[in-house]
């Protein structure tokens, strides 16, 4: 059963933007740990951050790994327009809506909303080469912008919530953002929970 079918409060997971700027009313606001999933540039954009001729790169929830994010808990009362509202942000058919496991920085385990990459979608891009996505970070452009200026605001949004992405760190300084110490330590759910309380 599908989450908007559902009733009740319910919980959604951020690994990207809607970690600051979630736009929707929720009463909880947790770091959260994800397992099997990994954050990724895996997504080519073809109109925000891109062209077909000239694909940008955004944002996917990838199969593998584990991804530090945001847990958000909607109120029953919220839970239709904060549906309709995803659906219209991120429910495309890049995504999929898949029931997963957060683990809470305090403990809990919940089970929340995520929007996952759809790998058979034709804008699924893999796992890339860093240079390769540095290539289309450097050149590519849409209506909403560069990709690198995609790029390098993700890096500084998730530095400034105390989590270090290794592959948008490297991609960042190579695009002129420069790199700042950040020790192994920081990729944690609680360092995220103290930047965002």
């Amino acid at each position: 059963m599908k989450v908007k079918d559902q009733r009740g409060d319910f919980w959604v997971f951020g690994y990207g933007s809607l970690m600051w700027r979630p736009g929707f009313p929720h009463a909880e606001r947790h770091a959260a740990r994800l397992y099997g999933y990994h954050r990724s540039l895996c997504l080519f954009s073809h109109e925000y951050r891109g062209t077909p001729e000239c694909p940008g790169l955004v944002l996917g929830l990838d199969h593998g790994g584990s991804c530090v994010g945001v847990g958000f808990r909607v109120e029953a009362a919220d839970r239709a327009a904060t549906m309709a509202y995803l659906t219209w942000r991120e429910g495309t058919s890049v995504y999929r809506e898949t029931h997963v496991t957060l683990e809470l920085v305090d403990g809990r385990n919940v089970t929340a909303l995520a929007f996952v990459v759809n790998r058979a979608h034709a804008h699924y891009a893999g796992r890339l080469p860093l240079p390769v996505l540095l290539g289309h970070a450097e050149k590519a452009r849409g209506n909403k912008g560069s990709c690198r200026e995609y790029v390098v605001s993700t890096h500084r949004h998730l530095v400034s919530l105390g989590v270090h992405d290794a592959h948008l760190a490297w991609l960042a300084e190579r695009l002129g953002e420069p790199s700042e110490p950040f020790p192994s330590q920081h990729n944690t759910a609680r360092d995220l929970e103290t930047a965002i309380h």
